[in-house]
């Protein structure tokens, strides 16, 4: 691959982290990239790192070699069937879908050839990289995670009560928002057989979304425990192993990992853009096809069932 051409549906914070660090893996690998923007209405200047910006489906180009689905999450599948013939491949954010929307996202058809991607960034982070590669899950006996931290302090600058993650109707709460918990444990340890959860709002907040969800997975050979909330003053996200021999605690925040019994230390040094970068690198193998294609459509929907409780059973 030496060229990319690329157009982003949606330019908020996340697109232009995307924009900046797509182009520094194209960079890298010596391909020249072109990003293009869909945006409603034309701003006053290009967003930086845009080369060209789209108010009308219409005048759209039909070549896009990968289409970027950065919209708030309620618009994601309406996204994905109104520009399905602008682009070959899809790259969309995690939730692939609001909850209400998953009937209709099981019955979307996706071309044979084609990669739908559903970001899940938590994956390719330093710790749980380690984790996936250093661990062997047959000796974890029970995993705990959370991630807490207060909604507020999440967008500085922006008023929290006008944010997606406010308003259910929007595809926001706690139990879909951290939706990367959910997806990083299976892609450690496998789907649960059964799920307990207690979802709902206890905080204070002004929001009509939940604040907080609490789940007990129970796998085949261990027990995961997961907590979420929105309310937690000092953020903390980690993942914690008890294991036959000894308690590891993986700090995503802080980026280290220790061992409580022998006292164990490994520290990353790793930066937010470092592991999506690398979610993007493994992307562009996915398109060009020197990664193993796998279904990252049907197994976000799995996924975003398992937020509300609900064990989807493959035959």
């Amino acid at each position: 691959m030496d060229k990319l051409k690329i157009c982003f549906v949606g330019i908020g914070s996340i697109a232009k982290r995307h924009i900046c660090n797509i182009r520094q893996v194209c960079h890298n690998r010596d391909i020249m990239v072109i990003v293009d923007a869909f945006r409603r209405c034309f701003s006053s200047s290009l967003p930086d790192g845009v080369d060209y910006e789209y108010s009308s489906l219409e005048d759209m180009p039909n070549d896009y070699d990968v289409i970027f689905i950065t919209n708030p999450t309620e618009y994601h599948l309406e996204t994905l069937e109104k520009f399905h013939h602008k682009g070959h491949h899809f790259f969309i954010e995690k939730p692939l879908v609001s909850i209400h929307q998953l009937e209709r996202a099981k019955r979307f058809k996706r071309r044979n050839k084609s990669i739908y991607y559903v970001a899940c960034p938590l994956r390719y982070n330093a710790v749980i990289q380690y984790i996936k590669s250093n661990i062997d899950p047959s000796d974890v006996i029970s995993v705990r995670s959370i991630s807490s931290s207060y909604l507020p302090d999440w967008r500085p600058g922006q008023d929290y009560r006008k944010t997606y993650s406010a308003h259910k109707a929007f595809g926001g709460g706690v139990s879909i928002d951290l939706i990367h918990e959910w997806d990083y444990l299976t892609y450690l340890f496998g789907m649960p057989v059964n799920i307990l959860c207690s979802i709902g709002k206890k905080s204070d907040l002004e929001i009509d979304s939940d604040d907080y969800a609490v789940y007990i997975g129970e796998m085949r050979d261990k027990i995961v425990e997961l907590h979420l909330d929105y309310f937690g003053r000092s953020t903390i996200r980690e993942i914690q192993l008890i294991t036959k021999e000894d308690t590891i605690i993986g700090d995503i925040v802080g980026s280290n990992i220790r061992w409580l019994k022998t006292g164990r230390f490994i520290e990353f040094h790793e930066e937010r853009d470092d592991y999506q970068r690398r979610e993007l690198e493994y992307f562009l193998d996915l398109i060009s096809g020197t990664e193993k294609t796998t279904d990252d459509y049907n197994n976000a929907i799995r996924v975003l069932n398992m937020t509300q409780g609900i064990v989807q059973i493959i035959h």
